[in-house]
Parts: C-alpha cells; structure tokens; sequence
C-alpha cells in the first residue's frame, strides 16, 4: 500500500482579488513562458506572448532579462515563431528553432549573438526538426529530426491524397498520420557536418548528453506495434566509432525525460506508475538508473504523487522536481539514498517550467489565484520574484472574491474544488460549475481567466476535481476507469449541494459547462440530475460507439472499453446522454471545433441533432478550422461571450 504523500495540506485558502469584468479583458492579458537561466547565471531567457488584436493572434517576442530583473532585453523583435530557445554552453549565445530560407524543409536552427544583432540560420536540414540539444563543449549539436515530407511539394501546391497504413491514423493538431520517422543525428558546428546516430522503423527522442560528451541517452518505443501502447524504454549510445545503442530498460510502460547525473554514472528519468497499455491514469514517478550496477530504483515509489521536470543538485546525491498535490505545485528535493522529499515550497499556488544550470541557479514560473505566472528565482532556500509583467493587467481588474473549498458525494468521497464570486457577500447565486478536460487534470490555485470572467457576470463559478482528476494519487484518478459518467457525476452533484447548503447558490439556478472531458461530463451531468436549468457542451460526445476510429483514442478505447463488436452493451452503458436525452429538461449549447481530431466535431453534432428532434431548446457554434484548443482570440472572446449570454438567458 503506498504511502500518502506526507507534507502538509492546507484547506480552505481564501484570496481576494482582482478579477475580469468582460471577455474582452482577454486582449490585456500578457504570457509568460519557458525562463532559461544562462550558464554563468547572470541572465534569464523568456518568451513573452500577447494579442494582436488587428491580426487576431497571439504574438510573441524572445526576451534577455538580467537575473536581478533590473534590466530587460527585446531579442526578437522581427523574427516570427520562435521556439525550442536555449543558451548555448559558453552563454555568449541564443539559439531557437524558427522557419529557414526553405520554407518547405520545416523549423531550422539559428543562433544569435546575445550583445544583439539579427539571428543567423545554421542549419538548413531537409526534415522537420523536432528538437536540438548542445554539447558541452560547444561544438557539436544533437538535432532530433523527422523525415521530410514529400506529400504537399508539387508544383501546384495540390497536396497527394492520404495513404494510411497504420493503427492509430490521426492526431489532433497533427492531422493523418503517416509512416515517416523521428531519428537522432549529429550536427558538426564548423563544418555544418550532419552524421546519422539512428535510423530504421522506430522514432526516438528526449535526448540527453552526459556531461563529458561521450553519450546520450534517448527513449524510443521498439514494441512491436507502437501505436497500440504508451510505451517508452531508455536507451544509451557511446559517442565512438561503429557503437551501437544500448536498451537500458524493459518496461512495459512509459519511461521518458533523462537527465545525466553529474559524475555521468547514473540517469533520472520519469516513469509511469503501471504498465498497461494506456496509461492516463497513472501517476509519474521519479526513477534512477545506475550506469555502474544496471540497476533501477524509483525513488518517489512510496510517494502517491505525479513528479514533472527533473534537475541533479551539484552534488548528484538529490534530483529537483515538481510535485502536483491537490490543487498545488510546488518543488521538491529527492534524496536518492534515502529516497525520502524535503518540500523547498510549500504555496497555494503552481510552480511550472523549472530551469536549473551546472551551477545549480534556478528559475521557475509562479502563478496563484491573485496572478498570472510570473518568472521567480530559487536560491539558498527560497524564492524571489523577478518580474511584474502582470502588474498593470491585475490592476486595472475589478475585484472578486475566491477560495478553495471540499465537499462529500453521496458515496463519502471527499472532493476538492475552486469557487470563484462576484464579492466576498455574494448569495444565492445563479451557479456555473465549469468542469474541466482531461479527465487527468486538476483545476488548481492558478489564474483562472475564464472563471474570472463568468464570475464577474454575476455568477458564483465553482471548478470541481471530481474523481479522474490529478493531484490526489493513483487510487482517485483510476477510480473513472472503464465507467465513464458515473463518480465524476456523483463529485459535480455533491460540489453543487454543497454550495446550496452554504447559502451560496440558488438551487433553482444549477447550470454546468466544459470543454472536452468537461463537455462529456456536462451531458453526463443533465441527463442524471434534472435539477440543472442549462448547459454548455463544449467539445464534447455521447455516442461512444460513434467516436471509435474518429479521434485520437483507439489504444485507449481498445484497452479500457474493449472491442465495439466485442463489448457493445459497455460503449452503449457509457452513451446514456444519448439515449436518454427524452428525459433531459435543461437547455444546451453545443459548442465544437471544426478541424477538432482530439473530440470530433461529431460529438457535438450528434447531440444538438438529438436535442432538436425532441424539441429540447438547443444551439450548435463550430469554430471554423481549430483543433481542440481554441487559438483564434476573437473565437476565445466569442465563446466567452456565448457561454454568459446562455446562462443569462437560463439562469437570470
């Protein structure tokens, strides 16, 4: 029996704040993201994104901000999709990944010198280049590269029909895949050299480089068909004439994320908790392997706890890491003799996109309930805040009111949520519970634009991590498994009884929404509870035998449902929406994306079709040519908008 995680827990964190009044309030907003400390430590890289409202789309620009954030840097002012940003060894240079002179051969490298000037292409490989990573001694490069694309460069820019031949066909943001592979090569900095590393039928990434340059290790899935598992296995090549790669590990699960040690005698890697072939509900762990003894240890095993990012402290005696624990992230220090956690932070709030360099300085993102991430440092235990990038957006906000706040189901399943008011005072409101996707995801103490938004319409705005979530160990997320619409139902419904008994909501004002999973679980919602007065579906389906073989799920359906013609009166079990919907009262818009392979536009379409031939008042809006996540910021506005005036059509 595993060990619940030990560090304390606190319930009930209250902020009052600032919120959004508008949709439109989406325009002011500016992100931050990715910081990049520089190897001597003196500077912090960071991408800093807002929108173009003319354009409609987000623009963002790379930055240099010296490490006491006294001083700030435009590095990119023209360049256009930059990404994959890193310093080079000798800190003397910035280079990124963005489109090179052949347009057709995909994101190349370029480096810019840091005291200024325009970015210089230093690659021009035909291939997509998926990522890149520096020796350490500066010379040489790793380059992660897939296969050129010859279906679309004809002449007349008619791309060849698809030919599919594999089991899983499709991605979101993707599109049909093909058979065209992902291998590691060897890029030489003076001679602009490239030497093969790997090759053959399999794709291999997340390289990682020992600190003496004589090694990497990569991960590669070399199952027998890798489209119908989650599997990942570490592998170690010797940088020498005629080496061949080495597996390290034979799990049947996902290992992924290496990281060398200092001494270059062991590798951190991040391993799932199960080996099944679909492994979404499982934790991730933090494990070791010792080049010396060939042996494994997982030193966060005793710990019910997802771990992201992995950091060596100097000393290689620790790995750094980020812990997930209900509704928190914060960073934690792995003794790997021991393997016992010493929490650095302890906050109600998310820590995210930690960066450490060899000298041990780090940098991180920190987001709460009262601001967006801004960039923080990590020094002699303890952090300080570097940037006020969000100052001028939080305070032209109106204030609001948020806490975190636990309910009982009607099974006794304690459940943690978000509530987000108008004011601190607000009663009897009309009540938004705003569910979330994934379903392996947590609603935490970050800034929550969107509940802001509906909040400051006059709602009491409540997001539920209902069980299926992260955050509370293996148990709680894999309770959903295979029973779809039924726990999840039970932890919404107990969320909102609670807030009625609070005097909070109006019981005669119930209304519910999400997007993906939390579209699913709104038709799940209405078709249990007829208490619920109106909805908004986004992304969501009903009809699961009708999304087999349209989205991106087949492992997961094959290995968690079963077989449609093997196992029907489960897929018809988990459609209840569907063919209850006779019974279903609450108005519904549906909401969908177009161009959507993640949750088909079908799902959407099925159930506004049902809707309207039993007379049910319904809408159906389809964002033209998105995937899953909505990118367009006037489409973002737009549904902002579409969800408030529904529920004040319903609710008010």
């Amino acid at each position: 029996m595993k060990k619940q995680i030990l560090f304390p827990l606190i319930f009930g964190f209250i902020s009052t704040l600032a919120i959004a009044q508008v949709p439109t309030d989406v325009y002011k907003m500016e992100a931050v993201s990715r910081p990049k400390i520089s190897p001597e430590g003196s500077w912090i890289l960071y991408s800093q994104s807002k929108i173009d409202a003319a354009k409609d789309r987000s623009v963002s620009k790379l930055y240099m901000m010296s490490s006491d954030g006294k001083e700030t840097i435009t590095l990119t002012e023209q360049t256009k999709g930059v990404g994959n940003y890193q310093w080079s060894p000798d800190g003397k240079y910035i280079s990124y990944l963005t489109k090179g002179k052949e347009e057709d051969y995909g994101s190349q490298v370029f480096l810019m010198d840091r005291r200024g000037g325009e970015g210089v292409q230093l690659t021009n490989i035909k291939g997509e280049i998926n990522d890149y990573v520096w020796f350490n001694n500066g010379k040489k490069m790793i380059v992660v590269v897939k296969d050129f694309n010859y279906a679309d460069t004809a002449k007349s820019k008619i791309r060849t029909p698809y030919e599919m031949t594999r089991y899983k066909f499709k991605q979101d943001n993707e599109g049909y895949l093909d058979n065209r592979k992902t291998h590691i090569y060897l890029f030489d900095m003076a001679t602009k050299k490239l030497d093969t590393l790997t090759s053959g039928n399999y794709n291999e990434s997340s390289v990682a480089i020992s600190a003496d340059d004589s090694m990497i290790a990569y991960v590669s899935n070399v199952s027998e068909n890798p489209d119908k598992n989650s599997n990942t296995d570490l592998f170690l090549l010797k940088l020498t004439k005629g080496a061949t790669p080495l597996q390290l590990t034979n799990y049947k699960g996902a290992n992924t994320s290496p990281v060398f040690s200092p001494d270059n005698s062991k590798i951190a890697f991040i391993q799932s908790s199960s080996e099944r072939n679909f492994d979404m509900y499982d934790i991730t762990q933090l494990g070791i392997y010792d080049l010396k003894s060939k042996t494994i240890s997982i030193v966060s095993k005793n710990y019910d706890r997802s771990f992201s990012s992995i950091a060596w402290s100097i000393d290689g005696q620790s790995i750094l890491s980020l812990i997930e624990d209900d509704r928190k992230q914060n960073l934690v220090q792995f003794n790997i003799q021991t393997q016992q956690p010493t929490l650095l932070t302890n906050e109600m709030g998310v820590y995210s996109s930690m960066d450490m360099n060899d000298k041990g300085d780090m940098v991180l993102l920190f987001a709460n309930l009262e601001t967006p991430n801004e960039i923080y440092s990590y020094q002699n235990k303890t952090t300080k805040r570097l940037t006020h990038l969000q100052d001028a957006f939080v305070a032209s906000l109106k204030k609001g009111y948020h806490k975190g706040f636990q309910s009982t189901s009607s099974d006794g399943t304690v459940v943690s949520s978000i509530l987000h008011l108008p004011d601190s005072g607000a009663k009897n409101l009309p009540l938004i519970l705003f569910i979330h996707g994934g379903p392996v995801a947590q609603d935490d103490y970050a800034f929550d634009m969107t509940s802001r938004i509906y909040a400051a319409a006059g709602y009491a705005v409540a997001t539920v991590n209902y069980r299926g979530s992260s955050g509370r160990g293996v148990a709680f997320t894999s309770a959903i498994y295979a029973d779809w619409g039924n726990k999840e139902v039970k932890d919404i419904v107990g969320a909102a009884d609670y807030l009625i008994k609070e005097g909070i909501v109006d019981p005669n004002r119930l209304g519910i929404a999400g997007w993906s999973y939390g579209g699913i679980l709104t038709n799940y919602t209405i078709a249990t509870d007829k208490r619920f007065k109106a909805g908004v579906s986004g992304a969501g389906s009903s009809l699961m035998m009708s999304v087999y073989g349209s989205d991106q799920y087949i492992s997961q359906y094959e290995d968690e449902l079963g077989k449609p013609w093997e196992n029907p009166k489960k897929y018809e079990a988990l459609s209840y929406p569907f063919y209850k919907v006779k019974e279903i009262k609450a108005p519904v818009l549906f909401m969908a994306s177009q161009a959507d392979f993640n949750v088909p536009v079908i799902g959407a379409e099925q159930m506004y079709q049902a809707f309207k031939s039993e007379g049910i008042p319904t809408e159906l809006i389809i964002y033209p040519n998105q995937n899953h996540g909505i990118r367009v910021p006037s489409y973002i506005v737009h549904r902002h908008n579409a969800h408030i005036n529904w529920f004040n059509k319903y609710l008010k």
